[in-house]
């Protein structure tokens, strides 16, 4: 059977496309043309150039395949032009959508984020359903991702099958961009990492989140939301865990949030109006460090029975990806 795939360069989708191929599958990715492709190298699947806000190139990359994965995203905390995010978020997946209904697709799996999801007042784990506005959207990713998701909610109203999965946080080996995540692992091998804001996160490792995909669209309902998540952790949890596993001292010290939102604020300054390149503290990394971000996967446990495989070995296995890719100086 031949699947269609797009972010097969990224963190996710690489290993999803991995895992399909294992199954038998023959896999199509969309890649745009100024993609690196060497995280794909040895995989065996067919690449079609095409870009997300480019329709016609989609629907020509879809033809012949039943199922689908929308899986890419442009993930970054800090853009310098937010609209080139909407485009690619936003657009696309409604380009994505689009393009898979005229082409008659049997079953499309969407990959949002926890990020678009409520977060509980009270600082339990928030579910596929609890309470979310737009407005709680902090930053350009968030509030795009917020909106591609409700065009996917739109399309299974209408009757097309498209299940919609929420990863939290994937770590594990094959980080090349690295995430915001990876970042945190790296810098803390490197010894880039003196103190920390506090903050937490649901962790899994990205093959369950892969695996997650594939058992969406084998047994999830359409126009259902799914979290793919394992287990919450703190990020003094994660650190302490990160020491243990490298025999590096972790920090010690915990920065006040306002000070380094304070900082936050004038970094983002000098980077939109004068220097044009990333914050060295990208603000809306520090604005969404202010939630506890921790979640409760028990559904896609239930109902998809996605792996949890032990979050400290998905820690190790970055570690060592990282060390033996250089990315540890």
């Amino acid at each position: 059977m031949k699947v269609f795939v797009t972010g097969a360069t990224g963190f996710i989708g690489r290993h999803l496309a991995r895992l399909l191929l294992e199954q038998g599958c023959q896999v199509r990715a969309l890649v745009r043309s100024d993609k690196d492709l060497t995280a794909l190298v040895g995989l065996g699947l067919e690449t079609v150039k095409g870009d997300l806000r480019d329709s016609a190139s989609i629907r020509r990359a879809m033809e012949g395949c039943r199922t689908g994965y929308h899986v890419a995203a442009d993930y970054r905390l800090w853009v310098k032009n937010p609209r080139e995010m909407y485009e690619s978020n936003v657009a696309g997946t409604a380009n994505v959508l689009d393009a898979a209904r005229r082409r008659g697709m049997e079953r499309l799996v969407y990959t949002g984020t926890v990020g678009a999801l409520g977060i509980p007042k009270d600082g339990s784990s928030g579910t596929e359903t609890t309470p979310v506005r737009e407005e709680d959207m902090c930053g350009p990713y968030k509030h795009s991702k917020f909106l591609a998701e409700q065009i996917a909610c739109r399309y299974a109203s209408r009757g097309f099958p498209v299940v919609i999965v929420n990863p939290s946080t994937p770590v594990g080996p094959g980080d090349h961009k690295p995430t915001p995540t990876g970042k945190i692992i790296v810098d803390f091998l490197n010894r880039k990492m003196p103190a920390y804001l506090d903050t937490g996160l649901n962790l899994i490792h990205v093959t369950d989140v892969a695996h997650g995909h594939m058992l969406a669209m084998e047994k999830g309902r359409a126009g259902e939301k799914y979290i793919l998540g394992n287990r919450n952790l703190m990020l003094k949890e994660i650190l302490h865990m990160l020491s243990e596993i490298s025999g590096l001292p972790e920090p010690k010290v915990r920065l006040p949030l306002l000070p380094v939102l304070g900082a936050a604020y004038v970094n983002e300054a000098l980077s939109r109006w004068v220097t044009g390149k990333e914050p060295l503290i990208p603000l809306n990394g520090v604005r969404m460090a202010k939630k506890t971000m921790f979640f409760d996967g028990a559904k896609a446990v239930r109902e998809l029975g996605i792996p949890q495989t032990p979050v400290r070995r998905a820690l190790e296995e970055a570690v060592d990806w990282f060390k033996n890719h250089h990315y540890v100086h």
